[in-house]
């Protein structure tokens, strides 16, 4: 685990030259240790190597979107996993290459990796609820759904964007463009790390959680939050001594916060359960 983590941290030190699909890959070495992976890497490669010989050496922009799109939910047939949503698998890269099954944002990842490689500069949109797509072309922006492919019309997103606001997840008076806006690598991978998170959080997979925690923490230093989130995985597998470190890191910088008292109210047994490992 410790070198995996290494190469991670490697990986997503610098913002300007961070390898998103390399590092998303990486995520997949929680659920797959011996996980190597130049393999997945070398499979889209090719995958992408052969599409490239397919287009004219003209081909404008929307030419080539056409065409990968058509190579990538038809013809190699990845989409959706409509029927296990929720299906961790999901989230892991090398498995979404070899099912041809994932979520909107690891469909995504593929997808841009394959589109980067033929020319093809799409852009990943956190967009509430849905990762979405974007490419950028003379007459305007293309914003792609990575289910399936579609392009979406500005009436099919403000629809999609209505639930969140009514819901005041966001601002109801945010315009449209401002949901729009092309995701860095490091947000995208906050983003399918916290999908995990979720799914281990709710089904109570502690070590799988500490796992998801611990690139979290690598990746988001400034968010004391995390670190939070990985002393309560650190104490629900009973490892008391890292809990506290990292509950009494949060509590110094958020004192105040509305979760400090139930926090520390936790702190006297771990301190207790440490006295006792020593």
């Amino acid at each position: 685990m410790l070198k995996s983590l290494d190469y991670f941290a490697a990986l997503v030190q610098q913002d300007d030259s961070l390898p998103l699909f390399e590092a998303a890959l990486a995520i997949a070495q929680d659920a797959d240790p011996a996980l190597d992976l130049i393999e997945p890497q070398a499979e889209i490669d090719a995958l992408a190597a052969r599409l490239m010989r397919r287009l004219p050496s003209d081909a404008s922009q929307l030419q080539k979107l056409r065409m990968l799109n058509h190579y990538f939910y038809r013809e190699l047939g990845f989409g959706g996993n409509v029927n296990d949503y929720y299906d961790p698998d999901n989230s892991y890269l090398h498995r979404v290459i070899r099912t041809r099954r994932g979520i909107p944002i690891s469909l995504a990842v593929v997808y841009m990796e394959l589109a980067q490689q033929i020319g093809l500069n799409v852009r990943g949109i956190s967009f509430p609820g849905h990762f979405l797509m974007k490419l950028s072309v003379q007459t305007g922006d293309i914003i792609l759904d990575p289910f399936n492919g579609a392009s979406l019309s500005r009436e099919e997103l403000e629809e999609r964007l209505a639930p969140y606001a009514e819901q005041q997840v966001y601002a109801a008076d945010m315009p449209l463009a401002a949901h729009l806006q092309p995701a860095e690598p490091r947000e995208i991978l906050a983003r399918m790390l916290r999908n995990l998170k979720s799914l281990f959080v709710e089904y109570q997979r502690w070590p799988r959680l500490l796992g998801v925690q611990k690139r979290l923490v690598i990746l988001l230093p400034d968010e004391i939050t995390e670190r939070r989130d990985r002393g309560l995985a650190y104490a629900n597998l009973e490892c008391p001594q890292a809990a506290l470190r990292d509950l009494e890191s949060y509590l110094s910088e958020r004192p105040y916060a509305a979760d400090a008292e139930a926090l520390r109210s936790k702190l006297p047994e771990l301190r207790e359960a440490s006295r006792k490992l020593n």
